[in-house]
Formats: structure tokens, C-alpha cells, sequence
């Protein structure tokens, strides 16, 4: 039962581990006003620890986000 006990309590400290480190790159994508909420900050984190470039994907995230900014601006234009 002790080891079992060990192996949980490490268990633990990992999650809680992860979140803490979690927070802190939260706390660092609203500090550089990333503007990215926590859902899309963990894609962005698992797209990477996957091998995704990050400078890529950043790229591909301000490209996105220009995108969606020009439908919207085009779809207010046109119901006026």
C-alpha cells in the first residue's frame, strides 16, 4: 500500500505541476495580450509539444485571425 500511496501522491504532483506551469504561460500570453483564451492557448501548447514550428504557427494564427477579421468587416459592409 505504501508504494501504491508513492505513486499517487507523484501522480498528483505532476497534475499539479502542469497546471501551475499552465498558468504561468497563461499569465505570459496575457502579458504579451496574445489575445488567445485558455482553449486555444492548450491547442497551441499540444500543437508544439507535437513538433509543430512555433514561429509557424504563430504565423498561421495572425493569418487566421486577419482572415476572420476581413469576413466580418464584409459581412458589416454589406448589411448596411
Amino acid at each position: 500500500m505504501p508504494a501504491e500511496r508513492r505513486m499517487a501522491d507523484a501522480g498528483n504532483g505532476k497534475i499539479l505541476e502542469a497546471r501551475e506551469v499552465f498558468q504561468t504561460l497563461l499569465e505570459i500570453s496575457r502579458l504579451l495580450n496574445t489575445g488567445l483564451d485558455p482553449e486555444t492557448l492548450t491547442i497551441c501548447i499540444q500543437l508544439c509539444e507535437s513538433g509543430v514550428n512555433p514561429e509557424a504557427l504563430a504565423t498561421v494564427v495572425k493569418e487566421v485571425r486577419r482572415e476572420v477579421a476581413a469576413i466580418r468587416k464584409d459581412r458589416k459592409e454589406n448589411q448596411i
